[in-house]
């Protein structure tokens, strides 16, 4: 393999900081052998040297959650389990349809009409409170 020293006034790849691409340099500065400041045969600008970047190699393989034994997060899947528990509460209850000037209180079951059944966590303030429904929690609005 033949290695040739580089000098002032020759080609080398580089990273155009301009164009954003590994495209043809003309060298322009060197301190000792090292390229410093090189200009871009494309778009003529002229900026510090940024070699090519090397090939980036491919992650090791990690072992999945299944194969760890610990179980995978799933989105949602809090406020599912939280749902199964109340429902079970649930029963024989009076559901009242959602209104948003309606007034609740905690543990009130409430039938919405996009969500569906829902049951009453807390009242967060004013106008405003906490539901669980199959689907997860919604902030509603009421009095």
């Amino acid at each position: 393999m033949n290695i040739r020293k580089l000098s002032a006034g020759e080609n080398i790849e580089a990273r155009c900081t301009r164009c954003r691409t590994v495209l043809n340099h003309t060298i322009v500065a060197m301190v000792g052998e090292r390229v410093v400041r090189v200009e871009c045969n494309t778009c003529r600008g002229v900026h510090n040297y940024v070699a090519e970047k090397p090939a980036a190699l491919p992650a090791p393989h990690r072992k999945s959650a299944s194969a760890s034994g610990k179980a995978k997060k799933e989105p949602g899947r809090a406020e599912r389990e939280e749902w199964d528990t109340l429902r079970a509460a649930m029963e024989g209850n009076p559901v009242q349809a959602y209104d948003m000037d309606g007034k609740y209180r905690a543990n009130d079951l409430v039938e919405h009409a996009v969500f569906g059944l829902g049951i009453v966590l807390r009242v967060a303030g004013p106008n405003k409170m906490e539901v669980c429904f199959q689907s997860g929690k919604k902030l509603l609005r009421c009095q």
